[in-house]
């Protein structure tokens, strides 16, 4: 029994499939990215047909199953991405101290967070822009991997441990997510 899967692939988008790289261009940019695990390269075909992208598997197994899902929801997302681009909107929370935050060469720094000296780093991940005004940090791009990873290191550099969260509620924490043109995810 074969498995077949597809997506419609808009009018501005260029969707190119080479091996098991799929290259996605479109208004905003371009994104690349490899299918290549070698436990299901040969038991998935990739292809473009027209105006759809086709994923499919003759193959039984549950893991290729959901391989192909995987792939057409990556994908999908990559074609949003290109067209509209991702927003994820970042709190900061800070009771005790005031926080300053700065971002500069693909580094997020953080100073006197719960009024420590010492400066905390987040790493910018990949092609994303940064937008810090007051009490808000916005991280935009076109690859929701790269913006979703963005924030969790920023997140993380603010995490608190061996102190009571309820009452040391500083930090910063995600507050929305969205896509560029203002739509929720």
């Amino acid at each position: 029994m074969e498995i077949v899967k597809h997506i419609e692939i808009p009018e501005k988008v260029d969707l190119s499939v080479q091996n098991s790289i799929v290259r996605v261009k479109g208004p905003k940019g371009e994104i690349e990215k490899t299918f290549g695990d070698p436990r299901f390269e040969k038991a998935i075909k990739l292809e473009v047909d027209e105006n759809k992208f086709i994923v499919s598997t003759h193959s039984e197994k549950k893991k290729v199953k959901a391989m192909v899902g995987t792939i057409i929801s990556h994908v999908n997302n990559m074609i949003i991405g290109v067209t509209k681009g991702y927003q994820y909107k970042l709190k900061i929370y800070s009771v005790h101290f005031p926080i300053n935050i700065t971002f500069k060469d693909k580094k997020i720094q953080i100073k006197n967070f719960i009024g420590e000296k010492t400066l905390r780093f987040a790493k910018a991940v990949g092609n994303v822009d940064v937008k810090i005004d007051k009490d808000e940090i916005i991280v935009s791009g076109i690859n929701k991997e790269e913006v979703g990873h963005t924030c969790t290191n920023i997140e993380k550099a603010t995490r608190l441990s061996k102190r009571d969260r309820r009452i040391f509620q500083d930090g910063i924490y995600l507050s929305g997510r969205y896509l560029q043109t203002g739509e929720s995810i």
